[in-house]
Parts: structure tokens; sequence; C-alpha cells
């Protein structure tokens, strides 16, 4: 079977898989396939890897993948360590291992290489986000498992994957939005850019809300950019002013209500809940296109 050279890795991760320290010789002099063998593995001899950062597995691209293995075969190797006699674990490639199984596939072509746990994890996440389509959730989360199980800087981690350390940021910072927001993140309600703007609101609250209104009302990442600004202006000028800022119910709520009267509306709230809805006119004609927009005869 003809195999093809590996392409689009990250920096780091092509320097350790192409390492004269671990690729050697193919088999040892009994035989048995060692570190280093690009060797044709039977798939009950290969267990799935723990420390996979992709949950989900889309089914129907799993089965056309399926039908391209049957027809063509497995092109690119997958990627296992070595656990004991005649027994393997995945480091890379298990779309590609669950797409052979369904295929019916008896063996797979894999490299073989040598890796502790930190090594295997960091090999494993690097090699996830630099091939598959993980969604911005699943990157957020690689990128901080990688910082923190596998001691790496945001610096060190932005070389590995190949992308400015302002890229590796934005994401991380996803992590800090309530799981709502991330699971409509993930899910595809809103957009990666809608949620760098929610991100830029502290109130968790504030976030549900735009969220919620994004997913009803089909918003724009410039109608959120923009209620995050006036939301961080008016909560500004509020405190500046000894003032409390409105709940964002009630700013978004005076935001409907000045476009409905065509003029700028004002909505005062104390602590307690008491308040008022001011509407200016400036004649009687106005005054009386207000009524009419209220629906009063």
């Amino acid at each position: 079977m003809a195999i093809q050279k590996r392409t689009g890795l990250g920096r780091g991760l092509s320097a350790i898989l192409e390492s004269p320290e671990t690729d050697i010789t193919s088999k040892d002099i009994s035989g048995n396939y060692v570190a280093g063998a690009i060797a044709e593995l039977p798939l009950g001899k290969i267990e799935t890897n723990p420390f996979q950062p992709r949950v989900d597995f889309d089914q129907a691209s799993l089965s056309e993948l399926a039908q391209s293995i049957l027809e063509q075969g497995i092109i690119q190797p997958l990627t296992v360590r070595k656990m004991g006699y005649d027994k393997y674990q995945l480091i890379s490639g298990e779309r590609r291992f669950r797409a052979a199984k369904i295929a019916g596939v008896e063996s797979i072509p894999c490299f073989i290489r040598v890796a502790n746990d930190e090594q295997m994890l960091e090999w494993a996440l690097i090699e996830n986000i630099q091939r598959e389509n993980l969604n911005a959730i699943e990157i957020a989360i690689s990128y901080n498992r990688l910082i923190e199980e596998c001691s790496l800087t945001q610096d060190e981690l932005s070389k590995r994957v190949g992308k400015n350390r302002s890229t590796v940021t934005n994401y991380m910072r996803l992590l800090k939005l309530p799981a709502e927001v991330q699971a409509a993140l993930r899910d595809g309600s809103i957009s990666m850019a809608h949620a760098r703007s929610i991100v830029n609101v502290d109130d968790e609250e504030k976030q549900l809300v735009i969220t919620r209104k994004i997913i009803a009302e089909g918003l724009s990442v410039r109608d959120v950019e923009k209620i995050a600004k006036k939301l961080n202006n008016t909560f500004s000028s509020a405190t500046k002013a000894g003032k409390l800022a409105l709940p964002l119910k009630y700013e978004l709520l005076k935001d409907s209500i000045q476009v409905r009267f065509n003029r700028k509306v004002e909505i005062s709230r104390s602590q307690k809940g008491k308040g008022s809805i001011t509407i200016p006119f400036a004649s009687d004609d106005d005054l009386q296109a207000v009524i009419s927009k209220l629906g009063i005869d």
C-alpha cells in the first residue's frame, strides 16, 4: 500500500514525529514491531486514546470516510504508541480508526512511537488542533490542557500550534463564558465572532441575555458589538455618577421603545424596582403621534 507523506503538521509536532530518536529499527530480532516502525496492525490490538480532546464525531462524516476506506484504503497511517507485547494505543487518528471499524477492515497502517503520558497528551492535542475540524470550545479546551497539563506558556503554545499568541488568548477567553454560552458556541447557535463580543461584557447575566437574544432574533456580530459597547459605557457612566445601572433586559427594552417612537427615551429604576419611563415630545402634534403609537384613541 502506498503511503502518502504527512503534510500540514505544526512545527512542534512535526519535529517530534520526524525525530531520529523515535524513528528506529522497524522490527526486533523476534520479528515484533517496535518504535519507529510503520506497520499494518490489527484493529483489535489498538485501544483508543484517553486523552482524545474531541468528544463528538459526526456519524454521516464517519460513514463517508468508511466508504472511502473501502474504496481507497487508508492512505495516511495512524500514529500509535506501543503499550506492551502486541498492544498499542492511539496517539492520533481516532476518526480514521472509527471509520475503519465501520468499514469492517481488519488492520490499518500505523506509525509506532514511544511516548510517556505527557508527550502522549501533547501529541494528541496538537495533532487534533492542526488536523481536525474542532469547534471553538474544543480548541479552547485543548489549548488550556496543553498549558495546564503539559506546563506550556502561552508563547510556547502559540509556537507549538503555529498561531499568534493573540489567537490563542482569544480562544482561551471563551472558557470564561457561562456554560450556556459555551454550549451555544459549540452547537453553532452563535459564532466565534459573537462569542468574542459577548466575553467583553463583564456581567454573566448580561452575557446570557445577549446570547439568547442572538439566537431568538438572529443578531449580527455588529449588533452584538454595539450592545456590548453600550452596556459597558452605560455601566461606567452610572458608576461615575453614583447611579444604579439598569439591568440588561431594561436597557434592551429602552432600545426597542426608542426605535418604535423614534426618539430618545429614559428609564429610571431604583434598587427596590420602582421607577419611570419618560417619553419626550416637542409639540401637541408630536404628543398626538406618541399617543397614536401607544394605541390610545
